[in-house]
């Protein structure tokens, strides 16, 4: 007799559930590592883990915070700085009890107000701390959002592709359908409304109904800034859908070229005025993972609601009191990021070389990644303008198809398992992010160590070389 628990007789929903990031490629890495293999592990936006340092004054706030009895101790002051000591203090009688203790489900109403703060500096418009509700990191929030607006099948969620495989694997597990919407790679993976709107008919064609729109700016994978004016189109098109839009903003701190500063999806529908300013529907998402913070581990996030009617809020708070509290240490994370110290505090000036520290040196290592890249045969690459990754495609010549289908594996997949074997680089295959049918590309991060990139970017061109050289047909045959 069939157990709750046994496969056969699991939720399909689950089953359904893919998220390639820690797929395949990740499980054989594992393994090679396991055997003694040395691997770089490229395929997940893990700063810390690929040896970013850790921002020295959140670490000493929350290391007080953790430890409150330090600040009993005479000699604390030799050992943290007195805007450390400060604020550990502020952030201790936010709480109830310390970072033991639960916290409100929507978040400490003392961090949300800095989140409001924060959001008022970079858009230039108040913010409501009730409209926020701080999370364990950004992806708790998408998903919350996600279970708050699939009711069935029926519902459809615009998502880009290439996209990040959390909305594909979350639209899945709630039961709803995704609905994809190309990105232009030729117009360094660029918008085009048409192609999106060609997406909607053909969604309705077959009975689902667009609900929500997924944007991720800068990009993830595929590490583009969204312009002003794609914004406002993108705007436009939710107001005339009436979707829902969600904007994924995790890599805000996160931009590599001076031309396009980041603009927030908020800012620049407030800008456009009444009536969208009050009709849209806007999620936006951030979270102390990314930027020069790369706090992945603290689980830090938030979601900011614009235009969510208060009976909604207050259907998303209960589902929010199930998990009873966000974590409090990554609420104490994302306030220390809204909040930073401040010019004229004792920390003010190592926190900003610190920080500016870690942005050039990714700026300088998505030159060398894109560079080394397009140095390479049948690869093409567009710059990493923001985000963590690079992504380029790769011109598989017909035999290496031929050769993955024998195997049974998709022809990206193949490529990047022989990648793995031959140097130990563990990438993420396009097809675990979409892409368009016949193209194929491989995902990268751009953070292992600056010192490192020149060597590891030679041992992918020479593999690489190897493969194409194996696989292209010079005379007639292919050599195996």
């Amino acid at each position: 007799m069939s157990k709750g628990l046994d496969h056969e007789t699991l939720n399909e929903n689950v089953k359904k559930v893919q998220y390639a990031v820690r797929g395949e490629l990740y499980l054989r890495a594992s393994e090679l590592q396991k055997e003694g293999k040395k691997i770089i592990f490229t395929n997940v936006g893990n700063p810390h883990a690929l040896g970013q340092k850790p921002l020295t004054f959140p670490r000493q706030v929350v290391a007080l915070c953790q430890a409150p009895f330090l600040l009993d101790d005479p000699n604390v002051g030799l050992v943290f700085p007195a805007d450390a000591i400060a604020r550990a203090k502020h952030y201790l009688s936010l709480t109830s009890g310390g970072l033991g203790a639960y916290s409100d489900s929507r978040g400490l109403p003392g961090v949300r107000k800095e989140v409001a703060e924060f959001i008022e500096r970079r858009d230039g418009y108040p913010s409501d701390p009730e409209l926020i509700f701080l999370t364990d990191g950004a992806s708790k929030g998408v998903m919350q959002i996600l279970n708050s607006i699939i009711r069935g099948s029926s519902d459809g969620i615009l998502v880009p592709v290439p996209q990040y495989p959390l909305y594909s694997a979350a639209i899945s597990l709630y039961g709803g359908s995704l609905v994809p919407y190309y990105l232009e790679e030729t117009a360094n993976w660029g918008l085009d409304i048409k192609n999106l709107r060609q997406s909607v008919v053909q969604a309705r064609s077959n009975g689902i109904t667009p609900r929500a729109m997924v944007i991720i700016n800068p990009g993830n994978p595929t590490g583009q800034c969204l312009s002003e004016a794609n914004l406002k189109e993108l705007l436009q098109f939710c107001y005339q859908e009436n979707v829902v839009l969600m904007a994924d903003e995790v890599y805000q701190q996160n931009i590599y070229q001076d031309e396009r500063p980041f603009l927030s999806a908020r800012k620049v529908l407030l800008d456009m005025g009444l009536p969208m300013s009050k009709e849209v529907q806007l999620v936006s998402f951030h979270t102390v993972s990314k930027g020069y913070w790369g706090e992945c581990g603290q689980r830090g996030g938030y979601f900011e609601m614009t235009n969510i009617p208060p009976q909604t809020v207050d259907e998303i708070y209960k589902v929010a009191s199930i998990s009873l509290s966000p974590n409090v240490p990554g609420q104490i994370f994302l306030g220390l990021m809204v909040n930073p110290p401040k010019p004229g505090d004792i920390s003010y000036l190592k926190f900003v070389q610190e920080g500016k520290s870690v942005l050039e040196s990714l700026r300088r290592r998505a030159h060398i990644m894109t560079n080394g890249f397009n140095s390479c045969r049948n690869v093409v690459c567009n710059f990493t303008e923001g985000a963590m990754y690079s992504f380029p495609q790769i011109r598989l010549p017909p035999r290496a198809i031929e050769a993955a289908k024998k195997l049974g594996k998709v022809p990206d997949v193949f490529y990047c398992l022989k990648l793995l074997e031959a140097t130990g680089i563990s990438t993420v295959p396009g097809s675990g992010f979409g892409q368009k049918e016949g193209v194929f590309h491989l995902r990268t991060t751009i953070l292992p160590a600056e010192e490192d990139m020149p060597a590891i970017m030679e041992s992918f061109k020479k593999f690489n070389d190897e493969f194409m050289e194996q696989y292209e047909d010079h005379t007639g045959y292919s050599r195996m």
